[in-house]
């Protein structure tokens, strides 16, 4: 085994899970859709794409194995895909053609985006990327599921698990580039001082 091959393992090893992370977006979109039915209205939009972000945000936290922070991921999560899917579903008149959707998902990501941007953690390097990349990732994410053949005329809150998987991949392979490789200060996976270095 060569002196690379561990690094690398570990590296895959979390793409591979975070990836796997795509399973959150079915669970948001019927939870989104449970609380706040179809989107159809400036209320239903907020209220909607505010509960499906705080299972995705959860979902990908959980996901990132410890390098996210639970309480500011889940935050941004919520509020951006929230004030995002508003500013989408208004501008598109809650429409569900390709073109729709994909400008929906475009907008909401560019709220989205910098809202996970700024809840990175702290050692995070060139983090802007991810508040570029979201918007057209998550156009790029409801364009899947409508060429899935998905019944997106549902007006659903987020796209099904084509666009999950292609959200989750990509993005997955930005979030390898980004983040620091020790766990974030506050998520599950950072170790508690012991009481002598607490007291250091």
């Amino acid at each position: 085994m060569t002196a690379h091959a561990g690094p690398r393992a570990s590296r895959l090893r979390r793409w591979l899970v975070w990836t796997a992370g795509f399973l959150a977006f079915p669970i948001a979109g019927l939870a989104g859709t449970g609380v706040a039915g179809r989107v159809d209205s400036p209320l239903a939009a907020l209220l909607g794409g505010a509960v499906a972000g705080l299972v995705i945000g959860l979902g990908q936290v959980l996901a990132s194995l410890g390098r996210l922070d639970i309480r500011r991921w889940v935050a941004a999560t919520g509020i951006g895909m929230g004030l995002g899917l508003l500013l989408g579903a208004v501008t598109v008149g809650y429409g569900t053609s390709l073109a729709d959707l994909a400008l929906m998902g475009a907008l909401t990501g560019l709220v989205l985006g910098p809202a996970q941007a700024l809840a990175l953690p702290p050692g995070t390097r060139r983090r802007w990327l991810w508040a570029a990349a979201v918007p057209a990732l998550w156009a790029l994410g409801w364009t899947a599921t409508t060429l899935g053949g998905i019944a997106v005329e549902e007006q659903f809150t987020v796209f099904g698990a084509y666009g999950a998987v292609t959200f989750s991949a990509l993005s997955g392979l930005l979030l390898l580039r980004l983040l620091p490789d020790h766990p974030a200060a506050g998520s599950a996976a950072a170790p508690t001082p012991a009481p002598s270095e607490a007291r250091a």
